[in-house]
């Protein structure tokens, strides 16, 4: 890490949306603030291919520039982003010990906005076409996709959710599941076969390989009951297989999670722990969209204003 100050008044784990939104409004009422990040400034949102739905891009925009955008009103600011992985962060009287790679960096308040990544297949073509026909985000991306046909991975309550909101748009469906029977609800396997016209369930398919042809994904290589190979034609391919935070860090820390890991907050956004908040999608209850992570980013820098006032009474 470049960054030698170690004294801070505001640090965010994280440089995503949410995390620059806050540093827009900590800096701007001159609150000195540090961003820390360990991968891509801009979060799963710089690397969206585009972005439909965030308010005041009436043609959408790239997730690149909106990032970028936001990065660059953040440092307009005043706001300061370094790179570096956090392993631990703890609680010392006033302070909360920051501890990276290159060492502590102390804080009166800390900001977790380390968001949470989609769990992946692991299999060809998944990351090549991340964005360009493979989606983890029915409400961000199914638009593309009216009058197509898509494949659907999954076979919890998300996967049939996020199946079912898509026939709004797709003209077919085929849902993959690998086990014999859903993970889903009963309440939602009920909802799905009202869906049976355009959405097919196959059962004991695994998903093997994202097929594309001239820069464009046009199917699915699967094997079925073990041994069948298959191959579905389609349009763009959904996974939705669970979400997994980035949270291992806060182990032993006090910061309490739900049970997929993601942090546990009050209505202020505050943690357990006085003076560590959390916002966006590493937050339990957070809609996973950037529009709220964004808002969330604000509530939770108004948050930390009034708790460093507070602080210095």
């Amino acid at each position: 890490m470049e960054e030698t100050k170690t004294d801070h008044e505001v640090i965010t784990i994280g440089a995503g949306p949410t995390a620059l939104a806050a540093a827009i409004y900590t800096t701007r009422e001159d609150i000195e603030t540090l961003l820390v990040e360990k991968g891509v400034i801009g979060g799963l949102a710089a690397i969206t291919d585009w972005v439909d739905n965030y308010p005041g891009f009436p043609k959408g925009i790239s997730g690149l520039d909106l990032a970028q955008g936001l990065q660059d009103q953040a440092e307009r600011f005043g706001a300061k982003i370094d790179f570096g992985d956090v392993s631990k962060i703890a609680k010392e009287g006033d302070k909360i010990i920051v501890t990276t790679e290159s060492g502590e960096l102390n804080a009166k308040a800390v900001l977790i906005a380390t968001g949470s990544d989609y769990k992946r297949l692991g299999i060809p073509g998944e990351d090549d076409y991340y964005g360009k026909g493979v989606h983890f985000c029915a409400t961000c991306d199914g638009a593309f996709y009216r009058d197509k046909r898509l494949v659907v991975v999954g076979g919890g309550n998300s996967a049939v959710q996020e199946a079912i909101f898509l026939t709004r748009y797709a003209t077919h469906i085929d849902l993959l599941v690998r086990s014999d029977k859903m993970r889903a609800s009963d309440v939602l396997q009920k909802e799905l076969k009202k869906h049976e016209d355009k959405i097919t369930v196959h059962f004991n398919t695994t998903t093997d390989e994202v097929l594309a042809k001239d820069g464009r994904v046009i199917g699915v290589a699967g094997t079925k009951d073990g041994k069948e190979k298959v191959t579905i034609d389609t349009d763009g391919v959904f996974i939705f297989i669970g979400l997994k935070p980035n949270t291992g860090f806060l182990k032993g820390s006090g910061v309490e999670l739900d049970e997929i890991g993601l942090v546990k907050t009050d209505q202020f956004l505050q943690t357990k722990v006085p003076g560590v908040f959390a916002a966006g999608d590493v937050r339990s209850g957070a809609t996973m969209q950037i529009a709220s992570a964004t808002g969330e980013g604000a509530t939770a820098a108004l948050e930390m204003r009034k708790y460093l006032e507070e602080l210095e009474r």
